[in-house]
């Protein structure tokens, strides 16, 4: 009998040491920025929440996180946050989700914020995931899967926009040298800004026949091609991969120069990686990344685990 539940104990952590790596990602985020970035942690609906929704990641930090098999949902970067002295209230001057606390719980990025959306084990098993332009921008941010399989490509918006906005796009805040200076922190989108149906591809422009790419749009689009510039940019800003983990890289450090409002080349610069283009920076998000893969082959797993309990059953 002691021999038996022994041999059950095995195969009781053969299973959970499968079924941890079989049906979980991780998302390591990474903070190469010059300032404290408090990543903002949305899960989709009917998907399981996350160990956190908030946290502080200091200049140089990196985190963790696990997802659960077939999760979806975003993440962003929070800036210039303080907790008020008097009342404990935590806010922040861009990203801020209104939780009045670190943790978001529930409650997703006010705009504008740059935005990295996932959905994990979606079609066909497949990974979809992609960084959004189209609540604005507020800090430069990189997404580089690592360990799957497929096309897997890096996606990201590299160049500080916040200088080179558009005044009609460019939100402010009062520098703390001066109260009549102030510094652009964020870009909204022309939607944020003007509110119109053609600019929220909303009423009469809700379609991708309608709803056509503006010269705000394309601000964004030329500055960071990979990502999404408005509602229907899905052709040349979606990507997919197979079983991989996450590196979510705040202000690559290669690429994080505040830009001078010129022309820009990140997209001409991009090295290629198994035949796809990846962005500058991407090997060293992925040397710095502590991410374990997925595992790949789901069914041959189990069927390895059911064959080593049946020969430790033989033994018995």
């Amino acid at each position: 009998m002691a021999r038996f539940c022994t041999v059950l104990c095995i195969a009781f952590l053969f299973f959970s040491l499968f079924v941890s790596g079989v049906f979980s990602a991780s998302f390591t985020f990474t903070n190469n920025c010059g300032y404290t970035v408090w990543p903002g942690l949305l899960s989709g609906a009917g998907t399981s929440p996350l160990e956190t929704t908030g946290f502080a990641l200091n200049q140089g930090e990196s985190r963790t996180i696990t997802a659960p098999q077939s999760w979806s949902g975003r993440f962003w970067g929070r800036t210039l946050c303080t907790t008020d002295s008097t009342t404990g209230k935590f806010t922040c001057g861009t990203g801020d989700c209104g939780s009045g606390t670190m943790e978001c719980s529930g409650s997703g990025a006010m705009p504008p914020a740059t935005l990295a959306e996932f959905t994990l084990d979606g079609s066909g098993g497949m990974d979809f995931y992609d960084v959004s332009l189209v609540d604005g921008y507020n800090l430069p941010l990189l997404v580089v899967p690592q360990g799957g399989s497929g096309t897997c490509s890096a996606t990201g918006c590299l160049v500080d926009l916040n200088s080179a906005c558009p005044s009609s796009l460019k939100v402010t805040l009062a520098t703390d040298s001066s109260t009549e200076g102030s510094e652009s922190v964020a870009c909204k989108s022309a939607c944020e800004a003007f509110d119109t149906p053609e600019y929220c591809c909303s009423g009469e422009y809700g379609s991708p026949n309608t709803c056509k790419p503006s010269s705000y749009s394309q601000f964004f689009k030329n500055a960071c091609p990979r990502a999404y510039s408005y509602a229907y940019d899905d052709a040349t800003s979606t990507f997919t991969c197979t079983d991989a983990s996450y590196t979510i890289t705040f202000c690559p450090s290669t690429t994080s120069e505040k830009s001078s409002g010129g022309g820009y080349s990140d997209a001409a610069t991009l090295p290629l990686v198994n035949n796809t283009m990846v962005f500058s920076g991407a090997d060293q998000a992925s040397s710095a990344s502590h991410a374990l893969p997925r595992v790949s082959q789901h069914g041959s797993l189990l069927i390895i685990l059911a064959f080593s309990v049946l020969s430790l059953l033989r033994l018995l």
